[in-house]
């Protein structure tokens, strides 16, 4: 196994100048990590070659690209003292793990995963934003790289860090997200992969989500596949009701994803006094809310103003002095470094 980090000049899409990564064989991966400079600029070949170093006499039999793929997102944010910190990213690993074990695929251990993240982010440390300004995006990347016939698994498999700097999605100013509620496609069916962030549980949400924005929503929130009466999650975000002093959230029951930051939240608000409720959720408690917010590794904690169900509309408080505030401030002060971390949930980089 060998930890690959390939160099990229800053003017790449997406200020994108390194990727890190493992590369596995089977089960036989070998437990120490290599670093290994692949070239200085991604697709830069030797372009006086008209073909492949490849021996065209022993190709086997119908070779394909394995299409199996997992993913994951998780930011390093910069403190105010300079530090560069990431947020819980054994979750991610293990996360990662448990979706390659469901869909048959050789994953990165939780060691390797943070060690492969760390390197990605030590040769981004350049692109991390100053403090408040917004933070280093990763994309974690499983996928099938290896020669496979039909619908087998594949014999390879390979493991990416993408970064690129992205400003905060939630600050002052920032609309509240105006939500519709699908009721034909739902996120994900019982027994499938929707509880895990496998790369093809996206393409109905991607055709859902046009389809609102072009009617000029900001995202989208399914219903449960079976019923189709009750909340699942945004298109990729968890979901809150705040009730007075209880909070509840749709329980994940193997298609809700569990969410890293739906995870951290619900302790912040447990250690705050409040009641959270993880259970089963009927569309119409969505009238008796008084606030809706989001979460997730891009959206953070984000507030909800409306959300429109059967051609009616439900308006939600947003602003200062409310629970997700509240919620908000707590979050980004640990991941930034501003509030003491007791839980120990923030890694720094070296």
């Amino acid at each position: 196994m060998a930890l690959r980090c390939l160099s990229q000049s800053s003017t790449t899409l997406f200020y994108l100048s390194n990727i890190c990564g493992f590369r596995m064989h089977g089960t036989k991966a070998a437990v120490s990590v290599v670093e290994e400079h692949v070239s200085k600029m991604v697709g830069t070949g030797r372009e006086d070659e008209e073909y492949a170093d490849v021996d065209w006499d022993n190709l086997g039999f119908k070779k394909e690209t394995s299409n199996k793929g997992l993913i994951e997102g998780m930011k390093a944010y910069r403190g105010e003292d300079g530090r560069v910190l990431l947020f819980r990213p054994e979750l991610n690993a293990v996360r990662m793990k448990k979706g390659a074990e469901r869909m048959c695929m050789h994953s990165p251990s939780v060691q390797q995963f943070i060690e492969g993240v760390k390197q990605t982010v030590l040769a981004n440390r350049r692109w991390v934003p100053p403090p408040g300004k917004g933070s280093l995006y990763l994309r974690p990347l499983l996928f099938g790289s290896g020669a496979s016939l039909g619908l087998s698994a594949a014999s390879e498999f390979t493991f990416l860090v993408f970064g690129s700097p992205v400003q905060n999605y939630f600050k002052e100013g920032t609309s509240a997200l105006n939500l519709y509620v699908e009721e034909v496609i739902p996120r994900a069916y019982l027994g499938g992969s929707g509880g895990v962030k496998s790369i093809s549980n996206y393409g109905p949400v991607l055709e859902v989500m046009r389809r609102a924005k072009a009617r000029g929503f900001s995202d989208v929130l399914y219903l449960d596949a079976e019923t189709k009466k009750n909340m699942e999650e945004v298109s990729a975000s968890n979901i809150f009701l705040v009730k007075g002093n209880t909070i509840v959230t749709p329980a994940t029951n193997g298609t809700i994803l569990g969410g890293i930051t739906r995870k951290s939240v619900i302790e912040i608000a447990i250690d705050l006094g409040y009641k959270v409720e993880e259970r089963v959720v009927p569309v119409e408690e969505l009238k008796e809310a008084e606030e809706v917010f989001c979460t997730g590794t891009a959206t953070g904690v984000a507030s909800v103003g409306s959300i429109t169900f059967q051609n009616t509309r439900t308006e939600y408080k947003v602003g200062d002095g409310l629970v997700t505030q509240q919620l908000r401030s707590i979050l980004v002060g640990i991941q930034t470094g501003s509030i003491q971390d007791t839980k120990n949930w923030v890694l720094e980089i070296d």
